[in-house]
């Protein structure tokens, strides 16, 4: 998909005419962003907002997230328990202390 955000007033108005026109390309709208679908037109559609906004318009492509090829077992598993916990107001520090859990410093430090 092709993600496109918007920086000035009149990006934004461009991006909202063009959701409005283009609804075909628009996979999901934020506001000030829009998620395209990857095609020939959503790029030629980001492309003249760029030309035409400049700096105003930042057009990223992203990937889909893999939970099993992106993460590791041990923290889908920390985020399934930490999920079905019994006390849910409990923080997850201190649901992981005295575990085999990964602490929270842990997860914050490693890339995905």
């Amino acid at each position: 998909m092709l993600f496109v955000a918007t920086y000035s007033q009149e990006a934004r108005t461009t991006l909202r005419n063009v959701c409005r026109s283009h609804a075909d390309v628009v996979v999901q709208r934020f506001g000030r962003a829009v998620l395209f679908v990857e095609t020939a037109f959503a790029g030629f559609l980001a492309l003249r907002m760029r030309y035409k906004h400049g700096e105003d318009v930042q057009i990223e492509r992203t990937e889909p997230f893999n939970e099993f090829a992106d993460v590791s077992e041990r923290i889908r598993t920390a985020a399934r328990a930490y999920e079905e916990r019994r006390e849910q107001n409990t923080p997850y520090a201190k649901f992981a202390a005295g575990t085999e859990l990964p602490d929270p410093d842990e997860l914050r430090g490693r890339e995905l």
